[in-house]
């Protein structure tokens, strides 16, 4: 066996390891099954498919940063003992970083995946157009799962500190999912003389939230619910071309953390 096949058979390892290790916690299991109730409570009580998607997004939006930035900071702490073990082995720091980052990601995905999808299974929807919006909805959730995953894993890496790590991790979904829009609202008052579009566009593709939360809205073709920024992301943007741009943004939100964490995981010193 070459020394290729060797390292990438050891990273395989590393991800079935962690899946099976974290498919078996409780908070994923429980995860899954909130955005199950939810989701059918809402199908049930919620006056058809289409209200039910728009309540879920709120949830979406709300939630999936939140408990990826929580879990994935305890995760990576939790997880340093098997670290250090594997780091002693012949195996590149680059893949085992992939292979912890995977195996979490990929499980949190599942989790939202089945809570969310399962009781459109059950139920059925009412017009082919609400499964583009659920598709849309799906989608936006796995690339939030993967953005604050790879958020959590680069602050637990710049801090040795569990408390503090944590503390700025529960910073971060905060400044992201309810500050920002006050932020932005804020400088919109005090700069209300000068011409605000260009700025605004700017600071709403510096906030992945914001992008989801518009991304959602182009789909579901509710302009009124858009805020601000939305309303101005719209007007410049359009439809497809609105819908590229905030694409390309979210998926440089999914990168860059990423990456910046793996460099983090080479040079950090355990």
């Amino acid at each position: 066996m070459t020394a290729t096949r060797y390292l990438s058979h050891a990273t395989a390892k590393v991800v079935r390891y962690e899946l099976s290790d974290v498919a078996r916690s409780r908070w994923l299991l429980g995860y899954a099954l909130f955005f199950f109730l939810a989701t059918d409570a809402l199908l049930r009580f919620g006056g058809g498919g289409s209200k039910a998607l728009l309540s879920l997004m709120n949830v979406v939006l709300l939630l999936v940063p939140l408990v990826s930035t929580v879990f994935g900071t305890m995760y990576l702490y939790n997880a340093r003992e098997f670290t250090e073990l594997l780091l002693a082995q012949p195996v590149r720091r680059g893949q085992l970083y992939a292979g912890l980052y995977l195996g979490l990601a990929l499980p949190l995905s599942l989790g939202y995946l089945v809570g969310l999808v399962g009781p459109f299974l059950v139920h059925g929807v009412d017009e082919p157009a609400q499964w583009r919006m659920l598709a849309a909805l799906a989608l936006t959730g796995v690339v939030l799962t993967c953005v604050f995953v790879g958020l959590s894993f680069l602050i637990a890496l710049r801090s040795e500190d569990r408390v503090r790590g944590l503390g700025a991790a529960v910073g971060v979904w905060l400044l992201f999912s309810l500050l920002y829009d006050g932020l932005v609202l804020l400088a919109v008052m005090l700069f209300a003389d000068y011409p605000l579009e260009r700025p605004l566009l700017a600071m709403m593709l510096a906030n992945p939230v914001d992008l989801a939360r518009v991304v959602l809205l182009l789909q579901f073709d509710v302009s009124a619910l858009m805020g601000y920024t939305g309303a101005v992301f719209q007007k410049f943007f359009g439809g497809a071309g609105g819908m590229a741009v905030a694409a390309v943004a979210l998926a440089a939100w999914v990168a860059a953390p990423a990456l910046l964490g793996a460099r983090a995981f080479r040079k950090r010193d355990f």
